[in-house]
C-alpha cells in the first residue's frame, strides 16, 4: 500500500499544480491546500487572496475560497448555505469510491454529527448537550480546571524546562472533557492517539490516512459503546450518563447518534483548546511586551484569549454548501457549490481589525470568527475560553522569564486544525538559548 499511496500523492500534487497554474494565470494568486509551507504561517497567502481575489474560484475545491470577514460571516448566517455534506456535487462519487475501496462502510460514510447536520436534526442534537456547556455550568468547573493547571505545571516545571503542548495544552482539556464524559483517567492517553488519527481526514489525506482515521473512529465508537452499556446498568453523575438516558427515550437520540456525539465531544473538546493554548503561548512568547502585560495584570486574561483566538486561530477553515441556485456577492452559485470559509483569513481582515497583524491583548470589540458564527457557533466556546484564560495566565505569572527553546518549530500536518506538534520552552532567562 505504501507504493500505491505514494503514487496517488504524486498524481494529486501534479493535478493540484496544473489547477493552480490556471488559477494563478487568471487572478495572480493560487490556493494550494497541499502546500505545507503555509501550515505554520498561512497569513501572507490569506492577505494576497483577500487583496487580489477575495472570492477565489478554486477548481480544486470545486467552489470558492472566501477570505474577507464580511463574506465569511455572511455565509455562516445565511440559511441558503448548509453544512450537510450530501450537498457536495461529488458526494455520490466519493461514496462509491469509499465503498469500492473498502475504506469505510456505507453506514460510516452516511453517519452525521452536529457539525455536518442542519435543522431540524442539528437543532435536536444540539439541544441535548447545550445545558452542559452554558457559561454558568462551565464557570462551576473553574476550581477543578485551576487544580488541573497547577498539577500540570508542578509536574512539568521541576527541571527548568517543559513542552507546553505535551505537559499542559493537551492534558488539561482532555482531562476536563474526559471527566465530563466519565472516561477513566487511565484511558485518556489512548484517546490522544485515537484523536490524532481520527482528524487526519481534515488535512490532505492519502488512502492510508483515510484508513487510519476510520480505524481510530471505529475504536472510539467501540470504546464509547462499552462505556455507554455500563452507564445503562449503573448511571453516574456525568454527561455520558445523561446522553444515555436521552437515548433510552427512543425518539430523541439513536445509538449511532450517541456514538457520534461522544466522538465529537471528545475530539472537539480538546483538539481546539490544545491549539489555542499552544498557538497563543507561542504568540505571547514572540511578543514579550504582551507576555509581560499579562503577567502584570491578570484582568487581561479575557481579552488576551479573544486576541489569541483572532491572531492565530486554532481552526482555520470550515465549509458550507449552497442548498439551491442563487446569486451571492455577484457570483451565480449552483446548488452544491462548496464555499471554503477561511476563518483565519477573516480574523486578519483590516476592514474589521485595525492593524490586524499586530498582537494586542487589550484589543477591544474583537469580533473574531474563530468559534464560527450562526447556528453552528462552537458549543464548547465557554469551556475553551476558561481553560485558555487559566492556562496562559498561570504560565505568565509562574514563569515570567519563559523562552521558546528551539528555532525549529514543527507544525501539525493539517489544513484545518492549526497547531504545533510541540512547544519546548525553558522556564528562566538564564537557561534560554541565544535569540
Amino acid at each position: 500500500m505504501a507504493f500505491k499511496d505514494s503514487a496517488q500523492q504524486l498524481i494529486q500534487r501534479t493535478v493540484v499544480g496544473a489547477f493552480n497554474a490556471v488559477e494563478y494565470a487568471r487572478t495572480g494568486v493560487a490556493f494550494n491546500p497541499l502546500d505545507r509551507r503555509y501550515y505554520g504561517d498561512p497569513y501572507p497567502l490569506y492577505r494576497r487572496l483577500r487583496e487580489k481575489d477575495p472570492l477565489h474560484r478554486s477548481r480544486l475545491l470545486g467552489g470558492y475560497v472566501l477570505t474577507r470577514h464580511a463574506d465569511v460571516s455572511a455565509v455562516l448566517r445565511d440559511g441558503r448555505f448548509v453544512a450537510e455534506t450530501r450537498k457536495h456535487p461529488n458526494y455520490e462519487k466519493m461514496r462509491k469510491r469509499m465503498m469500492k475501496s473498502g475504506v469505510m462502510t456505507e453506514a460510516e460514510f452516511e453517519s452525521r454529527s452536529m457539525l455536518t447536520s442542519d435543522p431540524p436534526d442539528h437543532t435536536r442534537l444540539r439541544s441535548l448537550v447545550t445545558k452542559a456547556f452554558t457559561p454558568r455550568t462551565i464557570e462551576a468547573l473553574r476550581p477543578r480546571i485551576e487544580e488541573i493547571v497547577e498539577q500540570c505545571l508542578d509536574a512539568a516545571g521541576r527541571n527548568g524546562t517543559m513542552d507546553i503542548i505535551a505537559d499542559l495544552a493537551y492534558p488539561l482539556p482532555v482531562t476536563v472533557i474526559g471527566e465530563m464524559l466519565g472516561v477513566p483517567a487511565e484511558d485518556r492517553e489512548q484517546f490522544k492517539r485515537w484523536s490524532d488519527e481520527a482528524v487526519r481526514v481534515l488535512g490532505p489525506a492519502s488512502a492510508a490516512d483515510m484508513r487510519r482515521a476510520v480505524a481510530a473512529q471505529r475504536q472510539l465508537r467501540g470504546y464509547f459503546e462499552k462505556i455507554a452499556e455500563e452507564r445503562r446498568r449503573e448511571p453516574h453523575e456525568d454527561l455520558l450518563s445523561a446522553l444515555v438516558a436521552v437515548e433510552e427515550q427512543g425518539d430523541k437520540l439513536t445509538t449511532d447518534e450517541l456514538h457520534e456525539m461522544c466522538l465529537l465531544l471528545l475530539v472537539a473538546g480538546h483538539e481546539t483548546t490544545t491549539n489555542l493554548i499552544g498557538n497563543g503561548m507561542l504568540a505571547l512568547l514572540r511578543h514579550r511586551e504582551q507576555y509581560a502585560a499579562l503577567r502584570d495584570d491578570a484582568s487581561l486574561a479575557g481579552s488576551a484569549v479573544e486576541e489569541l483566538l483572532r491572531y492565530d486561530s486554532p481552526v482555520q477553515a470550515t465549509s458550507r454548501f449552497a442548498a439551491e441556485d442563487f446569486e451571492f456577492a455577484g457570483r451565480e452559485l449552483k446548488c452544491g457549490t462548496q464555499m471554503g470559509l477561511f476563518l483565519g483569513a477573516a480574523n486578519r481582515d483590516p476592514e474589521v481589525f485595525p492593524e490586524p497583524n499586530r498582537l494586542d491583548i487589550a484589543r477591544a470589540d474583537n469580533h473574531h470568527l474563530s468559534f464560527s458564527h450562526g447556528i453552528h457557533y462552537c458549543l464548547g466556546a465557554p469551556l475553551a475560553r476558561i481553560e485558555g484564560q487559566l492556562a496562559i495566565t498561570a504560565l505568565a505569572q509562574r514563569f515570567p522569564d519563559m523562552r521558546v527553546a528551539t528555532h525549529q518549530l514543527e507544525w501539525r500536518d493539517n489544513l484545518i486544525l492549526h497547531g504545533l506538534k510541540s512547544l519546548p520552552v525553558t522556564l528562566s532567562q538564564a537557561q534560554s538559548p541565544a535569540r
